[in-house]
């Protein structure tokens, strides 16, 4: 299962539509991890966390970051949802506080009571973090130049 795992992500970050913020080109923005989160829900809780999903997405919107990606379970075992969040810029101080205000405007639950109230929407859950998308000729040609950088005889 890890290796069709594998290969579905790098589709994942190949097949990702871009989701553009406008920043002054001589501003130099720190990017996020790509991240990873597959869920196998509890019974009957599938349309709850999808819903709950799209609430949270009005979070990020109102931070200027983009909607996490869903990918519904077509094949395979053990998943009902994997989530991709894609790289993006991290959250100005200004970012972060409209998005605080909307949560809570819509009065999300923050901290331990999130974690109570997600928790109870699944049965399993996966949280991993990549780099990529990459080929893996781009991925030997790095190994290459830090090998040579170093001066690293193989």
């Amino acid at each position: 299962m890890h290796y069709r795992l594998s290969i579905a992500i790098t589709a994942l970050g190949l097949a990702t539509p871009a989701f553009t913020q406008t920043k002054p080109a001589d501003v130099k923005v720190e990017m996020t991890t790509p991240v990873f989160e597959m869920f196998r829900l509890a019974p009957g809780k599938t349309e709850e966390f999808i819903r709950s999903m799209a609430v949270w997405d009005k979070v990020n919107i109102a931070g200027g970051q983009p909607p996490t990606q869903l990918f519904l379970h077509a094949g395979g075992e053990g998943w009902d949802v994997l989530l991709y969040k894609p790289p993006r810029p991290k959250p100005t101080p200004s970012e972060e506080a409209a998005m605080a205000a909307k949560i809570k405007e819509l009065g999300l639950p923050t901290g331990a009571l999130y974690f109570v109230n997600v928790r109870e929407q699944m049965a399993d859950h996966v949280h991993f973090e990549a780099t990529g998308p990459v080929t893996a000729a781009q991925w030997v040609a790095e190994i290459d130049r830090q090998r040579a950088e170093r001066q690293i005889v193989r």
